[in-house]
């Protein structure tokens, strides 16, 4: 089976961590959690703070030869710090350029506008950030998952279904 990497940090979508989590260790695959540092990362829960999960790798020490594909839950908090934090900005370079899948949900493909993945790209995600991906090249479209040369996106948790499925698809 695959070994799967999800990078995040506090303010994480509780849902965007835990069902593709949940899924693909149910699947079978080994799935590990990097985070900036290693600890308890805090999800955000609709409109509040909610669980903690376990972040077992620290980004600046993983590497994409380490791993099958890159899973970037959403929210609005993680992805946002994520951007600034050039360690994982350059993880999802890794990913990327080693031909691994990068499956980014809701807000998460704001990383991948900064990591430069976005131009000539099919793409989706959270209404909000549509413009956003627009204005870096990307073809926007509101549609469940989008797969397109090794990306993956989707809109938000309602899409958790389909957007696990193609990572399922993506590593096997």
């Amino acid at each position: 089976m695959a070994r799967i990497l999800i990078m995040a940090t506090d303010g994480f979508e509780q849902s965007e961590l835990f069902v593709p989590l949940e899924k693909l260790k149910a699947s079978g695959h080994d799935v590990d959690i990097a985070a900036p540092d290693t600890g308890e990362i805090r999800a955000w829960d609709k409109d509040d703070w909610g669980k903690t999960v376990e972040a077992g790798k620290k980004i600046a020490e993983v590497s994409a030869e380490s791993y099958d594909a890159l899973v970037l839950p959403g929210g609005v908090i993680n992805p946002d710090t994520l951007r600034q934090d050039r360690k994982a900005v350059g993880l999802i370079c890794a990913f990327a350029d080693a031909g691994k899948p990068v499956a980014a949900i809701c807000h998460a493909p704001w990383l991948l506008v900064e990591a430069g993945l976005t131009s000539g790209r099919r793409m989706t995600g959270y209404g909000s950030i549509r413009t956003d991906l627009a204005n870096a090249g990307a073809e926007v479209v509101d549609e469940s998952v989008v797969v397109d040369r090794g990306i993956i996106t989707s809109r938000n948790p309602d899409d958790l279904d389909d957007f696990v499925r193609e990572i399922e698809k993506a590593v096997t």
